[in-house]
């Protein structure tokens, strides 16, 4: 602190408190993302959708395989043989798990294709 002619005090912040209170400052300032989290952004929704889209065919497969091993070995008599046969839809459910993911991520690569070049080409000018 120094005393001015005037009896005024001035102080001034060092470097690493100017640092703090922009890194404290920037915390409130309202997020302005860029062409690079952009990009990143576009490029794991991409993938999310597809991984969710087979996860759900997947468990619903698998479920329907343990209703089908469920009427086999608890209910067995009538029901034996219908549980067979969900056991094997819940196998075909469960299996085309991965081609829904492929599909899925096929389409959806299609879809953000233009917006994701567009964006690499600002980005490597």
């Amino acid at each position: 602190m120094e005393n001015n002619q005037n009896n005024t005090f001035q102080y001034t912040y060092s470097a690493g408190e100017q640092a703090q209170i922009k890194a404290i400052r920037s915390k409130y300032l309202p997020r302005e993302e860029n062409k690079m989290e952009q990009l990143q952004r576009l490029d794991a929704s991409v993938t999310q959708k597809a991984t969710i889209y087979s996860l759900i065919v997947g468990i619903i497969g698998a479920l329907i395989m343990g209703l089908g091993m469920s009427c086999c070995m608890v209910w067995a008599g009538v029901w034996f043989v219908p549980g067979i046969v969900l056991g094997l839809i819940g196998m075909a459910a469960a299996a085309a798990a991965y081609p829904v993911y492929n599909r899925v991520l096929k389409k959806e690569r299609e879809r953000i294709a233009p917006e994701i070049l567009r964006l690499t080409d600002e980005l490597l000018k």
